[in-house]
């Protein structure tokens, strides 16, 4: 407990003294020392320098060993695969993004290719290799299902759906892989680096090309019996056709029905070019025009009630292309459109993260399950 209190003070905080990390955990001088000659001993920390200026003699300097453990995090859309890798304290090394045209069509494991060729890319601009790394998370629409091993609400993901998906991947990375649906892996990002942070009830609504939504209560993710929960894309909802059976076939995200055929990056051009305006191509020009930013925040608000009714959570954190276009305004609106209603109001915020908060989340998983193997030293 000790060995991994000091290790997680070393991450967080940068390189300490040996008193330093005595007087932050409330170890003696000799417990301390004893401590980091074993974490040293251990390949898990690292001398890096002195503190100088001080009266006495110089006090040595720790830190983590970077090269401790490497992992890989993945974000899957339909155009392609980021991947990043970064060392142990969470340094990015390499960053690679490779199309679905990357690698030949056709068997055998097409996406895992695909996937493969992504960490390659990453690796090689890191200058390592792949027997160096640890594990990796990967991001994608959907989720996997516990009893079936099949990747569900992604039918827009040609090649995603093998019900040995994971085993692949697993088989060709030649390293342990973790499946994560794509807005939880943002919450997790929100949770630790953006707007939700010191917040253990909230839901992280993404509203782009899909719709869906990541539940945490308690600080624990809701998943559901299948890992559907928070596809809220399909919610039905006044003036939206039901999505039903056929529809979750379609390749579109906007096909089908429910929430997302209201407030998807499709349908909110579309709505522009509904109000007069067919040469809006984007979703920041369609809500740059009044009258679709006000039509599209009482569309938002529909669905958020729905959420707040059944989860009444305490913070509401919007992302994805439609309220990063939207910004403060959209987001003033949907509030507005709260007043009155017989609901818990729970704040609202925008998603205030920098980068991708998919792949942000992946790398702070992947991060999370190197440590809680690496730094046990029991």
């Amino acid at each position: 407990m000790n060995d991994r209190a000091a290790l997680d003070l070393l991450v967080s905080q940068g390189p300490l003294t040996r008193t330093q990390i005595g007087e932050l955990t409330g170890l003696s001088k000799p417990t301390a020392s004893q401590l980091l000659a074993r974490l040293e001993a251990a390949g898990l920390v690292r001398t890096t320098g002195s503190v100088t200026g001080r009266p006495g003699p110089n006090a040595q300097l720790y830190e983590v060993d970077p090269t401790a453990a490497r992992v890989a995090a993945l974000a899957v859309d339909q155009l392609g695969i980021t991947a990043a890798v970064a060392d142990i304290t969470g340094q990015v090394l390499g960053e690679a993004r490779v199309g679905t045209d990357a690698v030949d069509e056709g068997p055998p494991h097409r996406t895992a290719r695909l996937v493969a060729s992504a960490v390659d890319g990453a690796l090689a601009e890191a200058g390592l290799g792949r027997e160096q790394l640890h594990g990796a998370v990967i991001g994608t629409p959907g989720a996997l299902d516990p009893g079936t091993g099949r990747l569900r609400y992604a039918p827009h993901l040609p090649g995603w759906h093998s019900r040995a998906l994971k085993e692949q991947l697993a088989q060709v990375l030649g390293m342990p892989i973790v499946i994560e649906n794509d807005v939880n892996l943002a919450a997790v990002a929100e949770q630790h680096d953006g707007a939700a942070q010191d917040f253990d009830d909230f839901v992280l609504v993404w509203v782009d090309e899909g719709v869906g939504a990541a539940i945490v209560l308690g600080g624990q993710l809701l998943r559901g019996a299948t890992g559907g929960a928070g596809e809220i894309g399909y919610m039905p909802l006044p003036g939206a056709p039901l999505a039903r059976g056929g529809d979750r076939s379609a390749a579109r995200p906007d096909a089908g029905g429910g929430f997302q055929r209201l407030v998807g990056s499709p349908s909110v051009v579309a709505l522009a070019h509904e109000y007069g305006a067919p040469g809006v191509r984007t979703v920041a020009a369609a809500l740059a025009r009044e009258d679709v930013r006000a039509e599209v925040a009482r569309r938002l608000a529909t669905g958020l009630a729905a959420v707040v009714a059944v989860v009444d959570p305490r913070l509401m954190v919007l992302s994805g292309e439609v309220p990063q276009a939207g910004g403060e305004e959209l987001r003033a609106l949907v509030e507005e459109e709260f007043t009155g209603l017989a609901l818990p109001r729970p704040e609202l915020r925008i998603s205030d993260i920098e980068g991708n908060p998919i792949l942000i989340g992946a790398l702070r998983t992947a991060l999370a399950e190197a440590r809680d193997a690496v730094f046990d030293t029991g």
